[in-house]
């Protein structure tokens, strides 16, 4: 099978948009590899963006969508979006850079999981995204984990030089 950027390049809708949005986790993973844990809650710029919090706010955003939107099971915050709108961004002190990526890695399993027997053209049943249609989830999330991964790029740039993936 002939694949580009990580996804076959001849597959049905699903097949090729699952394909791309693994090619961009992939990819955020990537960019983070070989940094120190200060390097990774380093940020370089106004916004405090960091490249660890990049990876938080996914697990998070890949949490919320798919297992909560699309898997209809929700999940309790370990923070008040109404009083900390920035929480899933910020990195505390007790946490390691080792956790936050393993938080990440399971929440993209646990997203692998609820799209396994989903349908495109299924629609959300939970009520803050009921009437979404998984295709839009999806394509969703691929635009945000692709917008996130460029400016995981940028950041790594700005740590260390180094550009790309190599893919």
């Amino acid at each position: 099978m002939k694949t580009r950027y990580g996804a076959p390049v001849v597959a049905d809708e699903k097949t090729t948009l699952e394909g791309m949005l693994d090619h961009y986790r992939a990819t955020l993973l990537e960019i983070c590899s070989g940094l120190s844990d200060e390097e990774l809650r380093r940020s370089s710029v106004p916004s405090g963006t960091s490249l660890l919090g990049i990876i938080k706010h996914l697990s998070f955003v890949e949490r919320g969508w798919f297992q909560e939107n699309v898997g209809n099971e929700p999940y309790e915050l370990p923070f008040d979006p109404e009083t900390d709108p920035d929480g899933d961004w910020r990195i505390e002190d007790d946490e390691t850079a080792e956790e936050v990526f393993a938080m990440y890695r399971a929440a993209i399993e646990k997203s692998r999981q609820v799209m396994s027997d989903r349908s495109l053209d299924d629609l959300v049943e939970f009520p803050r995204r009921r009437g979404y249609s998984v295709r839009w989830i999806l394509a969703h999330m691929l635009e945000e984990t692709a917008r996130h991964a460029g400016h995981a790029d940028i950041l790594r740039e700005l740590s260390d030089g180094k550009t790309g993936t190599g893919y």
